[in-house]
């Protein structure tokens, strides 16, 4: 592939948190777009969530799209300890979803290992005051010192976000929960464990049904583990879910309750002349999404990207390399965990160029219509506001470049799992360990310029 300054080596670093000092809790593990892409959450291994929020466009500079501030913060979950099993279920985010936005307020389902929260996010800038039987700090008044009665009046009041905890669904998931997803019909819900997927009903935290029980009778037969799973964006009955065997299932609750029996099934035949001791780690889809249109779904294993047609089960469409140059790298990733790390991918919102992560603070970029691909890179130096964003070169062997990287000289240990894409503008975040980097187009123009060449 040809390397391009599309679609994101125009971009200008619009907003960079260093969240706080380095330590294991506070290591960024999922970022998520609302649906207008005006905020923003993100959440850690220390059980928090940040939500930022958008800032109006500047009148000044005619190509500010607005910054993003810290909108709010709080504690989504705690360390808990489950005696029965004598296990201890830690703090961190595993995934945070948005719920599409009803009313003035925004709710998100945040999840950790076992235990999913809904949360609302609501504002306040008037208060009440006059109340009859409470005094001004809030304490109930003695009856027969009231001697005239009063209407209550809202009195402007400094702007406030509120954060509420509305539901909590626990005890459905015996292993660690990977995926939620929100349905199209905005009433349910799923969540997926390693073995099985459960459907939630929004308003109904006693119960859940099981869709999806991949679990054996025997253990010690397990071959595989579900790894993600997501709701089809606009068929509330489709959802599909990847496996550590490399294979997409796409199943329909019209058929069946227990979706054990998938309606398609996606995988690609592997190549004998490629198969080693590594073929079937490697060969883990670690993400999958569906595309805006519902047409396509996107995967992530540890060496490619991958696009499906839902027409097409017997192969990819579009397999893009991430880091092929690691394959020489395979037996130390091994040996150092690395080769387990969990990548996701996006789309943008026209569902032309998909992102995903790399190793040394990489992310890559692929054009899908000119097949072009970019590598660019999340550093403290590309933050400087409005710094353009240059396109990084792994050299694998044979001759350097000036700006060259060798593959010896990458750090493994600065890795880039999450990141998002605005809904509709050209606008990513990249979570890079503490680190969150939101960049933008320089102009939005240039974009659409690039991929027409």
């Amino acid at each position: 592939m040809k390397e391009a300054n599309c679609p994101v080596s125009k971009s200008v670093p619009i907003s960079y948190f260093d969240l706080l000092e380095v330590e294991g809790s506070d290591i960024i593990s999922t970022v998520e777009f609302n649906q207008t892409g005006e905020l923003l959450a993100t959440g850690d291994k220390g059980g928090r969530v940040v939500i930022f929020q958008r800032e109006p466009e500047c009148n000044n500079e005619p190509y500010c799209q607005g910054e993003y501030n810290v909108y709010s913060t709080f504690q989504s979950h705690e360390p808990e300890f489950d005696y029965l099993k004598s296990l201890e279920i830690e703090e961190k985010i595993n995934k945070i979803r948005w719920l599409p936005q009803q009313n003035a307020a925004h709710f998100l389902l945040s999840t950790n290992d076992k235990t999913i929260k809904l949360w609302k996010v609501s504002e306040r800038d008037k208060r009440p005051e006059g109340y009859n039987l409470k005094d001004e700090e809030g304490r109930l008044k003695d009856v027969s010192t009231v001697t005239s009665l009063q209407v209550p009046v809202l009195k402007p009041m400094d702007l406030m976000v509120e954060v509420s905890p509305r539901r909590v669904f626990a005890n459905a998931h015996t292993y660690h929960v990977n995926s939620i997803s929100v349905n199209s019909d905005c009433e349910t819900y799923m969540s997926a464990d390693d073995l099985r997927i459960n459907l939630w009903h929004l308003a109904i935290t006693d119960r859940s049904f099981n869709i999806v029980d991949i679990k054996p009778a025997n253990m010690e037969e397990l071959t595989e583990v579900i790894t993600a799973a997501e709701f089809h964006p606009h068929h509330c009955h489709l959802f599909v879910y990847s496996s550590s065997k490399g294979t997409l299932r796409l199943c329909d609750m019209r058929a069946a309750a227990l979706c054990d029996k998938h309606a398609k099934l996606f995988e690609e035949p592997e190549d004998p002349s490629n198969r080693s001791f590594f073929s079937e780690i490697i060969s883990s889809i670690s993400d999958v999404k569906f595309s805006h249109s519902g047409r396509y779904l996107l995967t992530r294993d540890y060496l490619t990207v991958k696009v499906w047609d839902l027409n097409m089960e017997n192969k990819p469409m579009e397999t893009y390399q991430v880091h092929d140059y690691l394959r020489s790298k395979l037996c130390s990733l091994y040996e150092n965990d690395c080769i387990f790390d969990k990548f996701e991918c996006a789309w943008n919102g026209s569902d032309s160029v998909i992102m995903t992560g790399a190793y040394n603070n990489f992310f890559r970029m692929f054009d899908r219509n000119t097949k072009r691909d970019v590598t660019l890179e999340a550093s403290r130096e590309s933050s400087k506001p409005r710094a353009v964003l240059k396109p990084r070169r792994v050299c694998a062997g044979g001759k350097r470049r000036k700006d060259d990287i060798s593959v010896d000289s990458l750090d493994f240990t600065k890795k880039i799992l999450h990141t998002a894409w605005h809904p509709a503008e050209n606008i990513i975040a990249i979570a890079a360990t503490n680190n969150l980097y939101i960049f933008q187009d320089k102009v939005n123009s240039e974009i659409a310029q690039c991929r027409d060449r």
